[in-house]
């Protein structure tokens, strides 16, 4: 099976546009104000761009490449091209936006937060996700999710961009892109 659209740029942005409104009301009725945002190298943080103009965050945009903090990157045949990550704010005590593409083991956003633990500690981190799929390995849940396509176990999604944005959907075994 080969890749097949599922979404393209602009239901992509509306998505994200909607993300932006149920973020900003999560973090209202936690009574959160300030906060900051990080995305995940590579989609998270396009992701994570469009959803920081959005919900006019001053601080800087904050960038992670998890590569070598994933506990399975040999197993699913990542050869890494890390990226060093830019944390341009101080963690401490700090309310977090963590923003991923796609969530489905959970394994990302495991080595997300040992790494964001690595910079400091922050006083809480709020998960956004553009995509949640089945198969989850850890137990962590996104609180805000802008979508949950219905996938077959064989297929994966993945979000291509930066520009434009698009989804897609690949059937092919053995294909590994686990987040």
């Amino acid at each position: 099976m080969s890749n097949r659209t599922f979404m393209q740029h602009d239901a992509i942005l509306d998505l994200i546009q909607g993300m932006a409104r149920l973020t900003t009301r999560h973090l209202q009725d936690r009574g959160i104000t300030a906060p900051v945002m990080i995305g995940i190298h590579t989609g998270g943080v396009w992701v994570a761009e469009r959803l920081h103009q959005l919900l006019h965050i001053g601080e800087p945009l904050g960038q992670l490449d998890i590569s070598f903090y994933r506990d399975d990157f040999t197993r699913i045949g990542m050869n890494p091209q890390v990226k060093p990550s830019q944390i341009p704010f101080a963690v401490d005590d700090r309310h977090i936006i963590l923003v991923d593409d796609v969530i489905q083991s959970g394994r990302t956003i495991r080595a997300a937060m040992n790494e964001i633990f690595d910079f400091g500690r922050p006083a809480s981190i709020t998960l956004v996700t553009l995509i949640e799929r089945s198969g989850r390995e850890l137990p962590i849940q996104p609180d805000i999710i802008g979508l949950e396509p219905p996938l077959a176990g064989d297929e994966h999604i993945r979000l291509q961009g930066p520009e434009p944005l698009k989804l897609e959907i690949d059937g092919t075994p053995g294909n590994r892109g686990k987040s």
